[in-house]
């Protein structure tokens, strides 16, 4: 069975393993962003409560926000796991694209299905970082870094064209891709389309027109969806209360964030936390 690990003195982990739904150590780690790519039979993945059936050659890509748990294995799969300490994604935003595509903080987990051809490069990927895992010498972490680096561009150029439907017009998909990061940055203060239209120096009627042509979420439902998201996170995995989690949320009042929650999930915020935990 595979399981690989690379660990420095500075804290840098990246981590390969057929194993990870039993391994307590990295399973409880929030640290980790995380790759889950299904090689043989079916798995079943709970996502931030959302149940996600995954097959052989489907990947997802998880960020470090996420909860993730494993309720089914009927196979066998493999995870890549690393932190920002490894591999900084908003430090390399540049060079992988990938925030906002692969790696968000909203309730949507990309979930991919791998054509043969891209199945075949990323395995050659991981051959080569099974090799470096095995010659452990001072260039280890740097050639790890550089391979990790390729997965991740294979992933993004491969969710770029599965997200939108059809062949990618680079600059259109990189003002969405940008959209999301500022949502992801901003959104506890930032509630309006307007504000982001503002930071992209795009009109909110250009923006949703975009949007619509990828067949993506509106602008505002994007909002929408990372506020009551981080609402359930907090609801479900801190002590804070109702009004608090209203004030780290930027609203105005508890009675504002309780509708809100109300008009998003159908359900109010007691209830759901007392449903859930």
């Amino acid at each position: 069975m595979m399981n690989y690990a690379y660990d420095t003195s500075l804290q840098e982990t990246m981590i390969l393993t057929e194993a990870f739904h039993t391994d307590r150590a990295i399973y409880d780690n929030g640290s980790l962003y995380k790759f889950i790519w299904v090689q043989e039979g079916k798995l079943t993945l709970i996502v931030d409560h959302v149940e996600i059936e995954m097959e052989e050659d489907e990947i997802i890509s998880v960020s470090n926000l996420h909860r993730t748990e494993f309720k089914n294995v009927s196979g066998r799969y493999l995870a890549l796991l690393f932190n920002e300490n490894f591999y900084g994604i908003y430090k390399h935003e540049k060079e992988v694209s990938c925030s906002g595509v692969l790696f968000s903080g909203t309730s949507g987990i990309v979930h991919l299905r791998l054509p043969i051809a891209d199945s075949e490069l990323l395995r050659e990927v991981v051959d080569r970082m099974v090799t470096e895992y095995i010659l452990r010498d001072s260039l280890q972490g740097e050639m790890l870094r550089l391979l990790l680096k390729r997965f991740i561009i294979l992933c993004t150029r491969l969710a770029r064209k599965q997200l939108s439907g059809f062949p990618v017009n680079e600059k259109g998909f990189d003002i969405i891709q940008r959209y999301y990061v500022l949502v992801d940055n901003h959104f506890k203060e930032k509630k309006q389309v307007q504000a982001y239209a503002a930071l992209l120096h795009r009109s909110p009627k250009t923006l949703s027109n975009l949007f619509a042509a990828y067949g993506m979420p509106s602008p505002l439902k994007i909002i929408q969806e990372r506020v009551v998201t981080e609402a359930k996170r907090l609801l479900l995995h801190t002590s804070h209360s109702i009004k608090e989690i209203s004030v780290i949320l930027g609203f105005e009042s508890v009675g504002t964030f309780s509708r809100f929650f109300k008009n998003m999930t159908g359900e109010n915020t007691s209830a759901y936390r007392k449903r859930l935990q």
